[in-house]
């Protein structure tokens, strides 16, 4: 079952982890504005692309434990701009990708494995000479969320 705004996500896969995601006042997040599309399509889009690569990534922790996120905002890659009648999306180097959350790593017997307040952020995301996800939906934030997975729970993989 998927609701916004403020309730949870349960996205499950019988070889990774739970993961649960809560966005947290998502009217309130600094960029997260539709270029062509309405703005309550786009933001569930979004937080359906964004929950479906995190349970991507979860696949690799144990399947006995569980990672709630809570997003507390969202600025996308780029910024909207009027143009003539559109809107669009224009990526700089000047519009960095942010996510801000706090987490948990709970394991089976429901003791807290990790924690914290992360305030990602790549102020170079234009530099690197290789994107892994070129081309697709929110590749710039997909990579944003990569680095972080693989920097906090490189002890907590399956192996």
């Amino acid at each position: 079952v998927v609701l916004l705004c403020g309730t949870f996500f349960w996205l499950t896969s019988a070889q990774a982890a739970d993961v649960n995601v809560t966005w947290k006042n998502p009217e309130k997040y600094r960029d997260i504005y539709p270029s062509t599309q309405g703005k309550k399509h786009f933001r569930e889009s979004t937080f359906k692309a964004l929950e479906n690569h995190l349970l991507k990534l979860a696949k690799t922790l144990p399947e006995s434990q569980t990672l709630t996120i809570e997003v507390t905002d969202v600025d996308l890659a780029g910024d909207v701009h009027i143009s003539g009648i559109r809107q669009i999306r224009v990526i700089k180097e000047l519009y960095f990708p942010r996510i801000k959350f706090s987490f948990e790593l709970i394991n089976a017997e429901k003791a807290i494995i990790q924690s914290g307040n992360v305030n990602l952020k790549d102020m170079n995301f234009m530099m690197r000479s290789r994107l892994r996800y070129r081309n697709k939906t929110l590749g710039y934030e997909k990579q944003l969320l990569d680095g972080w997975f693989k920097d906090v729970f490189t002890n907590n993989v399956d192996k």
